[in-house]
């Protein structure tokens, strides 16, 4: 049972109470006067009043996390252009090999390429959002966070231009290009996580900031959480959190 329940439940009783027993102590004939416990039944129903009323005046939004997350993705939209062609060039070349207007080595040649390509098109756009956090202001409160993990990728950057030169030089096995491609997807995937979770941290903060502004109680997230909405009493306040993430920026 919700609060406010509870509240409305415990001012049907007192009113109840008060229907009842309010013939008993009202002064009688013999002089009794009951006016303190009139009057301390009136307050308690003033009481209940004020909590369901405070209840109702309860400010309540949320937050679509995903719509707000493109505020990160807009932000590296060239390099993510660039992974996407890369996608498009593998899934033409795919379709070449089975209308078979391309050898199989050739074909397995030049997808080493394009999978190194697309890699590292994945790489330079993880990194190139960190450059960008590090440049701005509003992410000072991580960029002690954000230098550590661009130092600890470093190292695997370098490893990915290896192997795309390698690979565009078609000098390399591929058993070892798969080999050597499978540990620098597995340290993408890492490096993207973390990526992912920094700016989640500035979502939150951004929501925060907002409902402070203007004065809601609760903020809740639109996936997995909100089932149904009454647009007059939940808030989407989506827009004002991009908003502010763009500040950030």
């Amino acid at each position: 049972m919700s609060r406010n329940t509870v509240v409305v439940a415990g001012l049907a009783l007192v009113i109840a109470i008060v229907a009842v027993v309010l013939p008993f102590v009202m002064p009688g004939s013999e002089g009794v006067d009951n006016t303190a416990e009139i009057d301390a039944l009136r307050a308690r129903i003033d009481s209940l009043s004020a909590q369901q009323q405070e209840q109702s005046d309860l400010k309540i939004a949320y937050v679509n996390a995903e719509d707000a997350f493109t505020v990160f993705t807009d932000a590296v939209a060239s390099y993510r252009q660039r992974a996407n062609d890369k996608a498009g060039e593998i899934v033409g070349l795919q379709q070449e090999f089975l209308q078979s207007t391309i050898s199989r080595d050739d074909y397995e040649q030049r997808l080493m390429q394009l999978r190194a390509e697309l890699l590292d098109a994945q790489f330079a756009t993880d990194m190139g959002m960190i450059d960008q956090m590090l440049a701005a202001d509003g992410f000072s409160d991580i960029r002690t966070d954000l230098t550590a993990l661009k130092e600890e990728a470093q190292p695997v950057v370098e490893e990915m231009n290896n192997l795309l030169a390698t690979a565009q030089t078609g000098v390399i096995s591929t058993s070892e290009f798969d080999s050597r491609y499978a540990q620098l997807e597995a340290a993408y995937a890492q490096l993207d996580q973390l990526l992912v979770s920094a700016a989640s941290s500035k979502i939150i903060t951004a929501a925060r900031d907002i409902s402070i502004e203007e004065g809601y109680d609760l903020v809740l997230r639109a996936k997995n959480v909100i089932v149904y909405r009454n647009p007059a009493v939940m808030i989407d306040i989506t827009d004002l959190v991009k908003a502010e993430l763009d500040s950030y920026l």
